[in-house]
């Protein structure tokens, strides 16, 4: 089970969900955002992320190609275009820039929920209010569940990310406000608590899909 922690604000943060066993941590760039970053603070947090964890540029509101140079630029290992701003020919111009892109999104904008669809290598479903710990409906899938490489999103939490992996059987899961004390404020112990619930219900549901073959 991949598991990304979002929105990461300190090299604590850091250094924390990397202990704990995250695979892929992300920073945000965003005038939106309580959770955004000035550029300098991003480049020194991505700087400060160890080889084998992928460090992942979070943009929702800059234009394509300058994201994709900022990524370039700052050494991130990703980019993720968030929301629907972002449409199939800015994946074309960021590609032409930057080779490693996520797509961002929800069931609710009617997107094309194939994986690598616009180019991008990874898919990620959140929900409507993205960071806003919302849950949604995770129904919603049982007629268009992605295949391959998908994160699930949107209101996860240590105490509920063990039944959405059960119910939605994505490839990652991703969190960002439901590992918070406050409001874009990380709480360790519960990057440390997702974590670890994600990766056992991972390993259960692996090991009773073994038993059962």
């Amino acid at each position: 089970m991949f598991v990304k922690v979002c929105g990461l604000g300190t090299a604590a943060d850091v250094d924390v969900a990397v202990a704990a066993g995250a695979d892929a941590v992300g920073l945000v760039i965003s005038r939106t955002s309580v959770r955004g970053l000035e550029r300098d603070r991003a480049a020194r947090l991505a700087a400060h992320v160890p080889q084998g964890v992928l460090s992942v540029l979070v943009v929702n509101d800059t234009p394509a190609a300058d994201a994709a140079r900022i990524a370039g630029e700052l050494g991130f290992g990703a980019l993720q275009l968030h929301g629907t701003a972002y449409q199939e020919d800015d994946f074309a111009v960021a590609a032409g820039i930057f080779p490693r892109l996520w797509r961002a999104t929800s069931l609710s904008d009617r997107p094309d929920t194939r994986v690598g669809a616009y180019g991008e290598e990874v898919l990620l479903l959140d929900s409507p209010q993205a960071g806003s710990g919302e849950p949604w409906d995770l129904s919603l899938l049982e007629s268009g569940r992605p295949r391959g490489t998908w994160l699930l999103a949107g209101g996860l939490t240590p105490e509920n990310v063990a039944e959405a992996i059960g119910r939605a059987r994505p490839w990652g899961v991703d969190v960002s406000s439901g590992v918070e004390s406050s409001r874009g404020v990380k709480d360790h112990q519960r990057i440390r608590a997702f974590v670890a619930a994600a990766k056992e219900a991972a390993a259960e549901q692996a090991a009773v899909e073994q038993a059962a073959s």
